[in-house]
C-alpha cells in the first residue's frame, strides 16, 4: 500500500510539472513552394545589395570629364610699351567666351568602307545640366580649303580630311567650320553598329524612300521599300548607306545610277541622323544590356574618352528625353559648286550656318557665336 502511495503522489508531480512546462508544438513541414519562395527572396536581396553597390561604384567612378577649351585671344588694345599709371588705370583682359557648365562637344564619324574616307559626319553638343543635345551632319562634299600635313598639297571636301591629316586634323577643320572647340571624337566602324542594332533586337524604322541599289563589286545589295519596318544591323547600315539607286539599262548593257534622294546626299544625312537616334533611344531603354554595349564598344570605337567619361555619359544618359531634349538638323549649303576643279562641292551658307549653330543646341558658350569665330570656305 505504501508503495502504491508513493507512486501515486510521483505521478501527481509529473501530472502538475507537466501542467507548468506547455507541450512544445511540433513544427510544421515548409512545402517545396516555400522553399523555393524563401529561396528567391534571399537571392533578392542578395541581388538588391549587388545592384546598390554598383551603382555606388559606378557613381564614385564616373567623374565630368575634363576638357581643355582655348577661346579667343583677347585683342590688346593698350599702346605699344604703355605702363599701367594712376591717371591710365589698367585695362582689363576679356576672358573669351565662356562655357556651359558640364557641356561637351563630340565629334562622330564612320569611315567609307571602300576609301578610307569620312562617310559620315556629325557633330553633337550635350548640355548634361539641362539634358538638351543638339546634332548636326556635316555634308560628306563639304567644301573646304584643305592642306595636307605630308606634303603641302591641297585638296577640297571635308570628307578627305581624315585620309590625309587623320582624326586630329578633321577635329580642327570641323571646329574652324563650326567656330567651336571639339572636346572629343568617336570612330566607329560598320561592324560596330551592325553589332549594336543586333544587339538591342533590330530597330522599327521608317525608311523615307525606296532603296534599290546593286554593286556586286562591293558585295552590296540594297532592297528596301518605303516605310515603316523592322531592321537588323546589317539591314540598318544598308539604309545608312543607300544614296543611290540603280537599274541595268539594257540598252547599254551597264548599270546606271541615280539619286535615291531628291536633295541628293543631304536626304541621306537625315537618314542617318534618324536611324542613330533610333538605336541610341532603343539602346538606353535596355540598361540590363550596357555590359555588351561596352564590349561592342571596346572592339569597335576608336575614341579619345576615358572609362570615367564614358560612365559618367551613359549614366547622365539614362535620362535623356529623346522627343524634347533632341535638336537635329543639317549644315545649310549648295551642293552643286566646282571648286578648283572638285566638283560637287558643299558650299555652306555661312549666315545661314551661324544661325543654326547658335539656335539648335550646337553652341557650347553661354553667349551667341558671330560670323568672324566661323571659317568657312567660298568661292569667289
Amino acid at each position: 500500500m505504501a508503495q502504491r502511495g508513493r507512486t501515486t503522489r510521483s505521478t501527481g508531480s509529473r501530472v502538475a510539472g507537466s501542467a507548468r512546462r506547455p507541450a512544445r508544438k511540433k513544427k510544421r513541414a515548409r512545402s517545396p513552394l516555400g522553399r523555393l519562395a524563401r529561396i528567391l527572396y534571399c537571392m533578392l536581396v542578395a541581388l538588391s545589395a549587388v545592384i546598390v553597390v554598383t551603382y555606388a561604384g559606378v557613381r564614385i567612378a564616373a567623374r565630368p570629364p575634363e576638357i581643355k577649351d582655348d577661346p579667343p585671344a583677347a585683342a590688346d588694345n593698350s599702346p605699344s610699351g604703355d605702363q599701367e599709371t594712376e591717371d591710365s588705370p589698367a585695362i582689363s583682359e576679356d576672358p573669351g567666351p565662356q562655357r556651359k557648365e558640364y557641356t561637351y562637344t563630340f565629334l562622330l564619324v564612320a569611315t567609307d568602307q571602300s576609301s578610307g574616307n569620312t562617310d559620315t559626319m556629325m557633330v553633337l553638343t550635350y548640355d548634361t545640366v539641362n539634358q538638351k543635345a543638339g546634332l548636326v551632319s556635316l555634308p560628306r562634299d563639304t567644301m573646304i580649303n584643305g592642306v595636307k600635313e605630308s606634303d603641302g598639297s591641297h585638296f577640297y571636301k571635308l570628307n578627305s580630311t581624315y585620309a590625309y591629316n587623320g582624326i586630329e586634323g578633321l577635329k580642327k577643320e570641323v571646329s574652324q567650320i563650326l567656330g567651336i572647340p571639339i572636346d572629343f571624337y568617336v570612330k566607329v566602324n560598320t561592324r560596330g553598329f551592325v553589332k549594336l542594332v543586333d544587339a538591342i533586337g533590330g530597330v522599327d524604322f521608317n525608311v523615307p524612300v525606296n532603296m534599290n541599289y546593286e554593286d556586286p563589286t562591293q558585295d552590296l545589295y540594297i532592297h528596301f521599300n518605303k516605310g515603316m519596318q523592322w531592321l537588323s544591323g546589317s539591314d540598318a547600315l544598308k539604309v545608312a548607306r543607300c544614296r543611290q539607286n540603280s537599274y541595268y539599262d539594257e540598252a547599254s548593257g551597264k548599270w546606271k545610277t541615280y539619286d535615291a534622294y531628291s536633295n541628293a546626299d543631304i536626304g541621306r544625312t537625315e537618314t542617318q541622323r534618324n536611324l542613330l537616334t533610333a538605336v541610341l533611344k532603343k539602346a538606353l531603354s535596355q540598361p540590363q544590356n550596357f555590359a555588351t554595349y561596352y564590349d561592342i564598344f571596346l572592339e569597335n570605337v576608336q575614341t579619345d574618352l576615358v572609362m570615367s567619361d564614358l560612365l559618367f555619359f551613359a549614366e547622365k544618359a539614362l535620362y535623356f528625353d529623346f522627343s524634347n531634349g533632341l535638336s537635329t538638323a543639317v549644315l545649310p549649303g549648295d551642293g552643286t559648286v566646282t571648286y578648283h576643279g572638285w566638283t560637287y562641292c558643299y558650299q555652306l551658307y555661312p549666315d545661314q550656318v551661324l544661325e543654326l549653330v547658335n539656335t539648335q543646341g550646337i553652341n557650347p558658350y553661354t553667349t551667341d557665336l558671330t560670323a568672324d569665330m566661323l571659317n568657312i570656305a567660298q568661292k569667289y
